[in-house]
């Protein structure tokens, strides 16, 4: 099993990753908001990369996982910087991309910044979510208070409740992609399942029409959620990223 390893981050942070050797380009798996590298579907697709010889890369940013620094101190624009610090060390050729959810809007930013993108695959991306996600549905109460306060208490239907800060939204209206042109010049698939209650399939459709690229494709899964991790949809997973290492 590949180790451990640790890169040093853009802001003193250690982050951790784990990579698998083999053949080119490098598929590169960006996890979502609050979730990190052990997620079902980034150690799913190790096993699968490391089973056709593929080289793979997993990592944590900075606050989440294994990495060092507190989550609620980073911003969208953090974590991309953190992303694109370990892709530039540990694998600085070709790469493809495989965003899920936050890891969808990582990657949307990285295609703008990395030297060699052969691919990007989309699972239930989240382009600007803090602006059209928690923004757009705060009260405004809750806008004065994460304004004013510098923090909100959020729910989730997942785990515990969780902290927005002001310097999430404020870092996020300076990371939008869905506002700017967004080239992407490679294979771009995009997954996203009907029953997904956190992104919707209008962002998905947004998202599609968006992308400026010969090669785009959406996939919409009836039934499916946001965790896009049972063996059905993880197959799909498996399908897309095939057709783009073609």
């Amino acid at each position: 099993m590949p180790e451990l390893r640790h890169v040093d981050g853009p802001r003193g942070d250690r982050l951790a990753c784990v990579k698998t050797e083999g053949r080119g380009p490098c598929v590169v798996f960006l996890s979502g908001y609050r979730s990190d590298m052990e997620g079902t579907k980034a150690v799913h697709l190790e096993g699968w990369a490391r089973a056709r010889g593929q080289a793979f890369l997993r990592l944590d940013y900075a606050g989440h996982g294994a990495s060092g620094g507190v989550f609620e101190e980073g911003c969208i624009g953090d974590w991309a910087a953190d992303a694109e610090a370990v892709i530039r060390a540990m694998a600085p050729g070709p790469v493809v991309l495989v965003g899920s959810s936050m890891g969808g809007w990582i990657g949307c930013l990285l295609a703008r910044r990395l030297p060699e993108v052969a691919g990007f695959i989309g699972i239930a991306a989240a382009p600007d979510f803090t602006e059209d996600g928690f923004w757009a549905g705060f009260s405004e109460d809750e806008r004065r208070q994460v304004m004013e306060t510098g923090q909100l208490l959020m729910p989730s239907a997942y785990e515990d409740p969780y902290v927005v800060t002001r310097r999430l939204i404020e870092d996020g209206r300076d990371n939008l992609v869905l506002r700017a042109p967004l080239p992407m010049p490679w294979p771009v698939r995009l997954l996203q399942g009907t029953c997904d209650e956190a992104v919707s399939r209008e962002t998905a459709l947004r998202l599609l029409d968006h992308i400026d690229g010969p090669d785009i494709r959406l996939t919409l899964v009836k039934h499916a959620d946001h965790r896009f991790s049972t063996p059905e949809t993880l197959a799909l997973i498996e399908a897309a990223l095939e057709e783009v290492l073609a």
